[in-house]
């Protein structure tokens, strides 16, 4: 399939890639849209079109879409020294003062930094630390993770595994590492008839603490979640969850990991998802804001008491024999430096709380709506779940049609959203305004309008 669009384009193969999260047949008979440039909170298509870029591409542009801050600062490192690694004691100076803002920004506790290329990279990465570190402290049994259904923490054989959702598995022979997935903690679609939020908290504690017995606390290494769950579906938790299981994982010696990927660094209007729910954990993953995706990056954040285990180890065996050849690249952290300089300075996370509200707000007004079963989120990360029956809460049937209409008649309305299953996602960049709120929704009522009359036809 070729394109005329674009100069650029004209008689490329457009079907040569294959595309992540895309039915490849599909994509020969419909071929891509193009995407050809980027302003603030919107993106332009080949034919000029503009859309309002409502999940901030995927999940993670905080500074928009042509900050020449981020541009000048990779620009400055490549022509300073565009590549160099940090193997066997060598070190550049952006990945060093990466690491210290980091461990300055986030929980005390946490006092160490191992940087890959990508959310997937670090939570495998964070598997192979945990079992290194049991293996040296010799507890060669605990290398067990409890996760949960719909989570999402990445593709790679490992964090695939972690990964709570059917089609990341099927075909693929995961889960591959032990791992077991608890009831996802999403009251609105889980809880049961009758049950109140707290009952429903108490039930996901106590089935956590029945695995974990089962199991063997000697056996289980880390409990892995999101604060707020986001790719399979914006669901935040439920009040007293991350307090209920951060008690079980000190009871029981099970580490704690935050996936901050999405949540991090002023998503849902605080500095992390951790710190807005509440509880500290041994491990964060962060990535995505990190850099506003201009470069990849990832960086797990992690306890001195890890971090000495780990060390002591290589003292004894000669090496931590684990990296990528772009960790900690000069080019990604000087970015990361930059961009977390610009979300402090212009207040990018009250930005998120202030406009947040607004945005929240506004979504509610879309209850009323006969296809909207629930509105949830938190900060600037919303989802719009559409349903058959408001009352009984029942799911459309088949699931995804009226996602897959909605996420087309966005493009349509110029709105670029996330159809997750039947819920719409939205998770727009952190620079946007009140007008641009305004602007996001109206288009959005407009999108589940022409939804609701699609699903008629």
């Amino acid at each position: 399939m070729t394109i005329s669009g674009s100069n650029s384009l004209i008689d490329a193969d457009l079907s040569t890639v294959l595309h992540p999260y895309t039915n490849a047949r599909a994509h020969e008979k419909s071929g891509p849209l193009v995407i050809e440039r980027g302003e603030g909170i919107h993106v332009y298509d080949t034919a000029g079109k503009q859309y309002i870029e409502a999940l901030a591409g995927l999940w993670s542009v905080a500074v928009g879409f042509d900050e020449p801050r981020l541009v000048d600062a990779a620009a400055r490192q490549m022509a300073k020294l565009p590549y160099y690694h940090i193997f066997s004691h060598k070190a550049h100076e952006p990945s060093v003062r990466l690491a210290e803002k980091l461990v300055e920004m986030t929980p005390a506790n946490l006092t160490r930094v191992f940087f890959t290329s990508s959310g997937s990279e670090a939570n495998d990465t964070v598997v192979k630390m945990v079992w290194y570190m049991n293996n040296a402290l010799g507890r060669p049994e605990k290398k067990k993770f409890l996760a949960r259904d719909k989570a999402y923490h990445g593709i790679t054989i490992a964090s695939g595994s972690l990964t709570g959702l059917p089609n990341n598995h099927r075909d693929f022979d995961l889960p591959a590492i032990p791992v077991r997935h608890l009831t996802c903690p999403h009251f609105y679609r889980f809880g049961l008839p009758d049950e109140t939020e707290a009952e429903f908290t108490a039930r996901l504690v106590a089935e956590a603490e029945r695995t974990i017995l089962e199991e063997g606390p000697e056996t289980i290494a880390a409990f892995i979640g999101e604060p707020l769950m986001a790719a399979g579906g914006v669901m935040p938790p439920p009040q007293g969850y991350w307090q209920g299981i951060e008690a079980l994982c000190r009871k029981y010696g099970i580490l704690l990991v935050a996936d901050e990927v999405i949540n991090g660094f002023g998503r849902l209007g605080s500095s992390f998802g951790s710190v807005h729910y509440g509880f500290t954990p041994d491990i964060m993953v962060t990535s995505k804001q990190l850099t506003s995706s201009y470069m990849p990056l990832a960086a797990i954040i992690f306890s001195e008491a890890i971090y000495q285990a780990i060390a002591d180890n290589t003292a004894r065996i000669g090496t931590f024999g684990h990296g990528f050849t772009a960790s900690g690249h000069p080019v990604a952290t000087a970015v990361g430096l930059e961009n977390l300089a610009i979300i402090e300075e212009r207040d990018l996370i009250g930005n998120a709380a202030r406009m947040g509200a607004i945005l929240q707000h506004e979504l509610k007004a879309l209850a009323d709506h006969p296809l909207v079963g629930e509105v949830r989120g938190a900060g600037l990360i919303a989802g719009i779940e559409l349903v058959a029956d408001k009352t009984n809460r029942t799911p459309l049937s088949p699931t995804g049609k009226a996602g897959a209409i909605a996420f087309a008649a966005g493009h349509e309305t110029g709105l670029i959203v996330r159809a997750i299953g039947d819920t719409i996602a939205l998770c727009p960049p952190l620079i946007i305004d009140e007008a641009q709120i305004h602007d996001l929704v109206a288009r959005l009522k407009t999108t589940i309008n022409l939804t609701e009359t699609r699903l008629k036809a």
